[in-house]
């Protein structure tokens, strides 16, 4: 049984795709922060599901279930060196980062830490005590002021728009490193909108979901003209599953004055992962107000700061490796979230 840790599994995406590799075989180690950027009850929820008590949960110690989990900060580099030689990983999944484009305007420390110092820890991880895989979370963020669309892996990533996505961008630049010097084989996965059930409170379907529920105006940002790449959790994590046992090699047959940002003679690769289909901000509400059988109270507001207009993501390239594309349509993946949603709030 091969082994994979996977940071943030007390997380959305993390919580899904700890229950799809456990299913396939794996032995799941989860690891999270569990930190009050939202609601911690939620946390709890998704790893009472993975089968972990939170009262069973001390600091730097694992709870053993079907799906082990510690909790730790990736910041803590002694007690993730530690973990790396005691479990000997086969592969690692790095999803833990402080989420939020627009949190990072007023609390950039948050992202320095998380996102910059903890992933450096975990690619010294992976140096120190070698895997067959890396994969990270990126983000479309990185595309920032890029109106160029459909956003390919090899667009200019250089203008992030706030420093969640200059973190990201960072992100990437470090794998690279990590892979040309240290042969450690990464996948970066740039992440487009993903939404489904359990997701995250502070995003948009949550809001207007809660808002809806109880007659209160939603803001609809860009007066209403915003498009999205959204893409359903679980085509986000059947991605990932299909992509874990195929590395990416090293490959010195690259021509080195021809290099873009998505290839290198290292072992190292990035995709973008998202729908392929993009949907007006005003369809998407119109699926919820489908799903919930009642209409949206709208405020029409400017675009908020951070924010992009649209966002694409041109798929091939993970298609071609990979042979699955996400399918979910958006009015199925807002029935499933309403479905939950309205199960676990206990609304009739």
């Amino acid at each position: 049984m091969e082994k994979v840790l996977i940071t943030g599994t007390a997380g959305f995406i993390g919580h899904h795709l700890s229950l799809l590799l456990h299913s396939l075989g794996y032995k799941v180690v989860g690891l999270d922060e569990i930190n009050d950027y939202y609601d911690i009850n939620l946390k709890y929820e998704r790893l009472k599901i993975q089968g972990i008590d939170h009262r069973e949960i001390k600091y730097g110690n694992i709870v053993r279930s079907d799906i082990d989990f510690i909790q730790l900060k990736l910041e803590d580099d002694t007690a993730l060196l530690e973990l790396f030689s005691e479990e000997k990983f086969d592969f690692v999944i790095n999803l833990a980062a402080q989420a939020g484009v627009r949190y990072s305007i007023d609390n950039p420390k948050a992202y320095i830490n998380s996102n910059l110092i903890g992933f450096a820890n975990v690619l010294e991880a992976c140096r120190h005590y070698p895997v067959k895989h890396l994969v990270y979370a990126s983000s479309s963020s990185v595309y920032g002021l890029n109106a160029n669309l459909p956003f390919k892996t090899d667009s200019c990533t250089d203008h992030p728009m706030a420093l969640y996505g200059a973190t990201k961008k960072a992100n990437e630049i470090m794998a690279h490193s990590y892979s040309h010097l240290y042969n450690v084989p990464t996948t970066g996965l740039r992440f487009f909108t993903v939404y489904g059930p359990m997701g995250r409170p502070d995003m948009a379907l949550f809001l207007f979901a809660d808002a809806i529920i109880k007659n209160e105006t939603i803001k609809v940002f860009g007066q209403g003209k915003m498009i999205r790449d959204f893409t359903y959790v679980g085509d986000i994590v059947k991605s990932i599953g299909k992509l874990l046992p195929k590395p990416p090699e090293r490959d010195d047959t690259v021509d080195l004055k021809k290099l873009t940002t998505n290839m290198s003679s290292a072992p190292y690769s990035i995709y973008n992962i998202g729908n392929n289909s993009p949907v007006g901000l005003m369809d998407y509400i119109g699926a919820l107000e489908k799903a919930l059988e009642k209409e949206a109270i709208k405020e029409y507001l400017p675009v908020q700061q951070g924010d992009v207009i649209a966002t694409y993501a041109d798929v091939e390239d993970l298609y071609a490796y990979i042979g699955f594309k996400p399918e979910t349509t958006i009015q199925q993946g807002i029935d499933k979230f309403i479905d939950w949603y309205t199960t676990y709030y206990n609304i009739e």
